[in-house]
């Protein structure tokens, strides 16, 4: 079972959209894929038409396995299930604070409940935090959406300052540019800042800030099954050659 976390500590970067959509790319290439929305705004399951688990409560996630796989539901589309969050995953770090081996009890509970799985999925709140450690802990990759601005590229900075004082290993960071409008010079100059600073973390492809990206919302699917072949779905294939395989986009 691999372990990918779609994480950035900035909001509003296309961490939900990134984790669908590369979801769906995992499962249509034949993998067996679980999206555990770990947001409690819920939105992956909102997007998948999947109601979340009313049983799923308190700090239940962690310590019953049971109720953690039974909290799983079906998505649309075959090999890709999901388990949708509910409002009581914003309590997640109390219940981590009250844990023994706490920075690892996320780890634990994805390897007990998930291993039916060949990927498992992360959409992750955008915050530093207990669930966040364990997150990076968790994760063999973490998929980080990066918009090419000046504050997206503070919060990226700010991230790797983490890894490197907390002894994490910065291999797991793949970034990678979301978002992207390549008329704009500071997207450009903020593109070619970062890729000489961070040439290791991050990957060829790019996200272009898309109309069909946010149909998302209304039309309740990933991008593969209503626009296909829009350059937002090459895009994120690309993404997922890339991050799999080690394709390089030429997008």
């Amino acid at each position: 079972m691999k372990i990918i976390a779609c994480y950035s500590n900035k909001g509003g970067v296309g961490k939900t959209a990134t984790s669908v959509n590369l979801a769906y790319c995992y499962a249509q290439a034949g993998y067996t894929v679980l999206l555990c929305d770990l947001d409690p705004q819920g939105a992956s399951g909102f997007y998948l038409r999947v109601k979340p688990s009313k049983k799923l409560k308190d700090a239940r996630f962690f310590e019953d396995v049971e109720r953690f796989t039974g909290s799983i539901r079906a998505s649309d589309f075959d090999r890709f299930d999901v388990l949708p969050a509910n409002l009581t995953f914003r309590d997640f770090d109390v219940f981590l604070s009250q844990m023994r081996n706490k920075r690892s009890r996320l780890k634990k509970s994805l390897a007990a409940a998930g291993s039916d799985y060949d990927v498992v999925l992360l959409d992750c709140p955008p915050n530093f935090s207990t669930l966040s450690e364990n997150i990076f802990r968790a994760a063999d990759q973490i998929v980080v959406p990066v918009i090419p601005t000046t504050l997206s590229e503070r919060t990226f900075d700010q991230l790797v300052t983490f890894f490197e004082k907390q002894g994490l290993p910065k291999k797991k960071l793949r970034a990678f540019f979301s978002m992207v409008q390549r008329r704009k010079t500071l997207h450009l100059d903020t593109i070619e800042r970062m890729r000489n600073l961070y040439r290791k973390r991050f990957l060829n492809a790019e996200i272009p800030f898309a109309a069909d990206i946010e149909r998302m919302g209304q039309n309740r699917a990933p991008l593969g099954v209503y626009a296909g072949r829009s350059v937002a779905a090459i895009a994120y294939q690309a993404l997922f050659d890339e991050l799999e395989n080690g394709e390089v986009s030429t997008i």
